[in-house]
């Protein structure tokens, strides 16, 4: 059991540090490419709060990473907030394609038999 926790620690490690790796690199890249501008509400940035504007993967990829930049936008906290929320709110579905779990309470569920016991 503890070998098995061990090698599940060791794989964990390894996948953050990989996402980690994969951040800085695209991240660093799009801050070269792009002025330091959100795409959306033209917010502008400086060093001084440089850590606020954020890259959006344009198709929610984030492994598609070209070297031009061409899935990249930079977008602030705030925007890129917006925007995750707008996709998820719009196709009932989390970024990476999956279902989230919506609302199955049903306030009118029995509603049409009341209905008929006051008749």
């Amino acid at each position: 059991m503890a070998q098995e926790n061990s090698k599940l620690d060791k794989l964990v490690l390894e996948a953050r540090r990989n996402a980690e790796k994969r951040t800085t690199g695209y991240r660093e890249q799009a801050l070269k490419l792009y002025p330091w501008v959100c795409g959306r509400c033209a917010r502008t940035f400086t060093r001084e709060n440089l850590q606020l504007l954020e890259v959006h993967h344009k198709n929610s990829n984030h492994d598609d990473n070209p070297a031009d930049g061409s899935n990249w936008e930079l977008l602030c906290t705030y925007c890129h907030e917006n925007e995750h929320s707008r996709i998820k709110d719009s196709t009932g579905r989390s970024d990476d394609g999956n279902s989230e779990n919506l609302a199955t309470f049903n306030p009118f569920a029995g509603l049409k038999d009341l209905l008929k016991n006051k008749k």
